[in-house]
């Protein structure tokens, strides 16, 4: 059995569509936010934490309703489409809203706009658990770390694809002595790659066909079938395998936690430390997220061959190690060393070994029929994560100091491990394809 590449390429377009959606709402609307309705950063930022609390609640409970759907489509298309559909409309009315304000600004279109923006967040929170829950329906259960990378790569080109368009579009050239910036054109832009990728999804892989036939596959290798075997299909996870979807679901928000305080902080930590301009510690970040990157792959292949739980493990000590060395240096220098170069390199090969695996663990513990719900719990504790660790770091950088940044995320990293140490099911029992051969068609 080998993995069809192809075919995981053209279902990793929705998550491309995604993650370009993602990458322009937080780049764009906190200026919009702040410049044209002249918001203050508390107001700015609770706005733009409605989306991860509203994935608390959208993600597990449209991932249950996709794996009950009926649909000739399949479970999962349905939701990409009209989520899709819908998104793209609502997202187009935003920054005519903004053009609007700019011009003669209103009270009734400031509320118009925060309608408008709460109505796209949940527009946009209906499709993203079916969307990933795509992948895995029509992935069998060995393949899924090496499915996942390729899911991963598509992401991380969504995301530099808008980067791209946006450095074009909005040089400084461009906006340089502009009262106000109108971002219809890049909305415009990103809403039809969301269509086109849409479409891509919708015309190219056929969901009904493929889960089919994954379905027959698992049904030939019972011993792969985790949940289902035994549960005796009751669909109820044994008491078992539900404390090991315990422990790994709070590893998930354990290296969140760790991962996105450095994320959130960095540059700030890097500024009043090491007096480090915006630019270079952004740099140190991208260089951590080229390393994420060229990982993805080998971390699918390395998982084949010793597990998924070794591989996340040997990520999250790489992660510990890069944040213990951090500190350290903390302790010792007042400017700049390029060996942060080396160590966010780390970071991100560690980040990779993680994410490219700790999904596919968290579905291969359900039963076929349960993918989009557990994919939802998934969401639900890497976004609760990523809510709480701002804040919590941000109260210690405030109270205990700025040195106390590394050591935070060594801590939540360390307990991460510990957690990801009691899991005891969840890797699959087959040996697939090694090397290239994983990524050959059927």
């Amino acid at each position: 059995m080998k993995l069809n590449r192809w075919q995981t390429i053209r279902v990793g377009f929705a998550f491309l569509a995604i993650s370009a959606f993602w990458q322009m709402y937080n780049n764009i609307i906190p200026l919009v936010l702040t410049n044209t309705f002249q918001m203050n950063e508390t107001y700015s930022g609770m706005i733009m934490a409605m989306d991860n609390v509203l994935a608390l609640f959208l993600l597990p409970i449209f991932g249950g309703i996709s794996d009950r759907c009926t649909n000739p489509m399949g479970r999962r298309k349905p939701f990409i489409m009209y989520g899709t559909i819908a998104s793209v409309i609502l997202m187009l009315i935003i920054p005519i809203l903004d053009n609007r304000y700019a011009a003669s600004p209103a009270k009734g279109l400031e509320i118009a706009f925060i309608i408008v923006l709460m109505m796209l967040l949940v527009a946009m929170g209906t499709y993203r658990s079916p969307a990933v829950a795509l992948m895995p329906d029509v992935t069998p259960k060995p393949l899924r770390s090496a499915g996942n990378a390729i899911i991963n790569l598509m992401g991380a080109t969504g995301a530099i694809l808008y980067l791209i368009i946006a450095a074009v579009l909005y040089s400084s050239k461009r906006t340089e002595g502009l009262a106000h910036v109108n971002y219809l054109p890049i909305f415009a832009i990103v809403g039809c790659i969301m269509i086109l990728a849409m479409l891509v999804v919708l015309f190219t892989v056929d969901e009904v066909k493929l889960t089919g036939q994954v379905r027959e596959y698992e049904a030939a290798h019972p011993e792969e079938n985790l949940a289902e075997e035994t549960a005796g299909g009751s669909g109820k996870l044994p008491a078992a395998v539900r404390r090991s979807l315990i422990f790994l679901l709070l590893s998930v928000a354990l290296w969140y936690i760790s991962y996105n305080s450095v994320e959130t902080w960095f540059t700030t930590y890097a500024n009043r430390m090491w007096g480090m301009s915006l630019g270079s510690a952004s740099l140190c970040l991208s260089i951590g997220m080229v390393g994420a990157i060229c990982t993805y792959i080998p971390a699918g292949i390395m998982a084949e061959k010793i597990g998924h739980k070794k591989t996340i493990l040997g990520g999250v000590v790489l992660m510990i190690a890069a944040f213990a060395i951090m500190f350290l240096l903390s302790l010792r220098m007042d400017h700049f060393s390029p060996i942060l170069y080396v160590l966010f390199i780390m970071v991100g090969i560690g980040w990779a070994a993680i994410n490219v695996n700790s999904f596919p663990m968290v579905v291969e513990m359900c039963s076929s029929s349960d993918i989009g719900k557990f994919t939802g719990y998934y969401y639900t504790f890497s976004m609760a994560a990523q809510i709480v660790t701002p804040v919590l770091a941000g109260w210690f950088l405030n109270h205990v100091g700025y040195k106390s940044l590394f050591p935070y995320a060594a801590v939540a990293a360390i307990a991460a491990f510990l957690t990801m140490s009691a899991v005891r099911h969840g890797d699959t029992a087959f040996t697939a394809a090694r090397g290239l051969d994983a990524f050959e068609d059927l």
